[in-house]
């Protein structure tokens, strides 16, 4: 069983409807036994940093996902649940992310013919051997949606990375948890192998 976990942050029907199209078994949920109980958790998400933060803590769903993080039990961040999972963001100063990767989440810089936020197809470039790329050709094309971007503290937890305005830390994987900054259930089949690879794990 997959729990997605349910904080008000919109794209769980996506991603729900991506695992059921590969057989899998999930559920969307805020009940802390569910999530504790399954046997891997994704933690999608979409809007403001801050916002997102109160969320998570108003169902108190911050201790469980650390709980779930020290459990081992694979663990999946995409788009804004991939930046939650670091420090802080330059988005909303002042508002501690969950803390449990190293890195800093950035604002994408303006440049000239680019437009903010990224929306669309980046190919990515692999790196170190990332568990969620197996079966995939090496610059996979995927879909990205944000203005803010992940500058990870360690190199080595870095997976994929992309090229838009700045250096892009597109996938990073430590331990039991991994995170995507691009949404693996809006990129086609590239995205479905993904998913299938983490369901597997």
């Amino acid at each position: 069983m997959i729990a997605i976990i349910d904080y008000d942050a919109g794209n769980l029907k996506s991603v729900e409807k991506a695992l059921l199209s590969l057989g899998q078994e999930c559920v969307v949920t805020r009940e802390a036994k569910e999530i504790l109980q399954a046997d891997k958790v994704i933690l999608p998400g979409v809007g403001a940093f801050g916002d997102a933060m109160a969320q998570l803590k108003k169902y108190e769903l911050h201790k469980v996902i650390c709980e779930v993080a020290e459990k081992e039990t694979p663990f999946l961040g995409i788009c804004l649940g991939l930046q939650l999972l670091f420090e802080g963001s330059e988005e909303s100063s002042g508002v501690e992310g969950l803390g449990i990767l190293k890195g800093r989440i950035l604002r994408i810089p303006d440049k000239e013919g680019l437009k903010i936020p990224h929306i669309g197809w980046n190919s990515l470039d692999l790196q170190n051997d990332g568990r969620l790329f197996g079966g995939l050709p090496s610059q996979p094309y995927v879909y990205f949606v944000h203005s803010y971007y992940l500058e990870a503290a360690e190199e080595s937890i870095v997976k994929a990375t992309t090229e838009y305005s700045a250096h892009i830390h597109a996938s990073v994987e430590q331990g039991n948890v991994f995170a995507c900054q691009f949404h693996p259930e809006k990129s086609s089949t590239v995205g479905l192998q993904i998913l299938k690879n983490f369901a597997a794990l």
